[in-house]
């Protein structure tokens, strides 16, 4: 076949859905909800895409992005700040996000003891010289639990039509399979590693042999490491510029978790609030001396047919809702046995103290109050008494 109509044909045949960037990350990312580590970092972040689809998973709690390029960060870093929902429903789990400018060939402390440490098409950026450095920085120096290498796999441009020498202009070298390879087992072997090697991108139908677009190496230390007292002694001094850092709001933050209780609290209140009058009203409506009667005003006729419990009684904690005058009283245990509730505070005492002061509770705190306006049967018009009110 002719070279020509051979690449035309290529052009047609070598297309990855998605686009293989993407793949490289939902590797990253199943390989993160499999092991679930707690500490990532991202060498070589560049656009701190990989991060902001990280910063979803709920087993990290430090994610760490280090690039050479402060202006390629900044100019995206603007998507891992924390957004308006996460301060509305805060996560259950801490979770930082920090940005640093350097290069992989320098030992910073503050990338020590990281779970998992990636490098997405970062090694064929570097030079002879820090590619030289990199293998005892990240795995001698950095030395995480696992760590995510990939690579261009040369032995595959001969099918991308727009290549010549190398996939980008920035591309130092590219290695084939064997190359990549032999310097993987040697930096595993030298750093008490394992390495399993794979890929993504497959060949088309005929071109089996060359292997996959993009390579990938695996890297699991052998040994658990019990702290690295000496390494951070020796190297105090940071080297790395810190150029973002993001806390995300969490319920392990008390202040956020009062929120979210209180929240929580007011919620459930006017739900058992609407459930009770919902059902007094089916009960009790009835016509008294020939006009109908809504039980929300207090008649005669209908204070015949209901009988409130004395505010003594309302102190009871174990009692069920019930209305007094335009007082609706919601005992604090039945709001603390609905299991959002019981999952964000935990115990009762916790529930009594992160509500104490923030809304209207009975003489004793046994129960919360609810005032009903009686002109407007809407749950809209029962509110929540303020504390001061009390």
């Amino acid at each position: 076949m002719d070279e020509k109509l051979r690449k035309d044909e290529l052009a047609r045949t070598v297309k990855f859905t998605p686009p293989l960037y993407k793949q490289r990350y939902q590797f990253i990312k199943q390989l993160v909800s499999k092991h679930k580590p707690k500490k990532v970092a991202d060498l070589g972040c560049a656009d701190c895409r990989l991060l902001w689809m990280l910063k979803f998973c709920k087993c990290i709690e430090i994610l760490v992005g280090l690039d050479i390029s402060e202006d390629v960060m900044k100019e995206k870093m603007h998507m891992l700040y924390p957004l308006p929902g996460d301060y509305l429903q805060p996560s259950e789990r801490p979770l930082t996000v920090i940005l640093h400018q350097g290069s992989v060939a320098q030992k910073d402390p503050c990338m020590l003891g990281f779970d998992m440490v990636t490098c997405i098409e970062l090694i064929e950026h570097l030079e002879a010289k820090e590619l030289e450095k990199f293998p005892e920085v990240v795995f001698g120096f950095m030395s995480p639990a696992m760590i995510v290498i990939s690579t261009p796999n040369s032995e595959f441009n001969p099918l991308l039509p727009t290549v010549t020498l190398f996939r980008h202009p920035d591309h130092k070298f590219e290695w084939n399979r064997a190359q990549f390879q032999n310097w993987a087992l040697e930096a595993a072997a030298r750093y008490d590693y394992t390495v399993e090697f794979t890929g993504l991108g497959a060949p088309p139908p005929g071109e089996d042999d060359v292997g996959f677009c993009t390579q990938i190496g695996i890297f699991v230390r052998k040994y658990l490491k019990n702290g690295e007292p000496e390494t951070v002694e020796k190297y105090k001094e940071h080297v790395y510029k810190t150029i973002f850092k993001a806390v995300y709001p969490s319920l392990k933050d008390e202040k956020y978790l009062q929120t979210a209780v209180v929240n929580e609290v007011v919620r459930t209140s006017q739900t058992i609030a609407r459930r009770l009058l919902d059902n007094r009203k089916s009960k009790y409506k009835k016509v008294c001396d020939g006009v109908e009667t809504d039980p929300l005003f207090l008649t005669p006729c209908f204070l015949r047919n209901v009988e409130y419990p004395s505010l003594t009684e309302a102190d009871n904690p174990h009692m069920e809702p019930f209305v007094n005058g335009q007082i609706i009283y919601v005992p604090l245990a039945k709001i603390f046995s609905t299991p959002k509730v019981k999952q964000l505070c935990g115990t009762f005492e916790t529930l009594r103290k992160l509500i104490t002061g923030k809304v209207a509770l009975s003489n004793d705190g046994s129960a919360l109050l609810v005032e009903t306006e009686y002109e407007n049967e809407e749950l809209e018009n029962k509110q929540l008494l303020p504390a001061s009110n009390q």
